[in-house]
């Protein structure tokens, strides 16, 4: 799951209300060690046509391309990682939302709100995305979540606003 909950997202039977906190992360289809085997094996298939043309001057003259295309997606699925390594923490307090967004070279970003008059909003269509969630408090409107599908978007929309009844509500 893309996101998960630091701290139990069940209501608080305790008399005091306590800090809730859900990190967002993107779903990272190709970890390390699958680089590894995606850029080897593509090296072995490019290289199979090139053994035909060993010893020859078109060895030659088709190295350049293959090492250039090898380079190529090298460099693209590093950058996608690059682009891919954000990360939203939602810290849901008695008295205080924040939101921080980490994003590509730690890029910092920072909402804070009277989580009393927090509001969670789930536009189902005019967002960038379908079921745009955002969080709203302060006079400011910010996203959550635009990289989580639909589904998701809903759970989590369900879950903070559970969370915030609850804090809401405790003594």
């Amino acid at each position: 799951m893309p996101y998960r909950w630091l701290t139990d997202p069940a209501p608080v039977s305790a008399p005091r209300a306590r800090l809730r906190q859900v990190r967002l992360e993107p779903y990272q289809a190709l970890g390390r060690t699958g680089f590894r085997w995606f850029i080897g094996a593509t090296a072995a298939l490019i290289a199979l046509p090139l053994l035909a043309a060993l010893a020859t001057p078109v060895f030659w003259g088709l190295l350049p391309f293959i090492a250039g295309a090898l380079a190529a997606i090298w460099f693209a699925l590093r950058r996608s990682w690059r682009d891919r390594s954000l990360r939203e923490e939602l810290e849901i307090g008695p008295d205080k939302a924040r939101l921080r967004r980490i994003g590509p070279g730690q890029r910092l970003q920072e909402w804070q709100a009277n989580s009393y008059w927090v509001s969670v909003r789930l536009y189902p269509q005019g967002g960038p995305v379908p079921d745009y969630l955002t969080l709203k408090g302060e006079g400011r409107e910010v996203e959550l979540g635009a990289f989580l599908t639909p589904e998701e978007r809903k759970a989590l929309a369900g879950e903070i606003r559970l969370a915030l009844a609850e804090l809401r509500c405790a003594p």
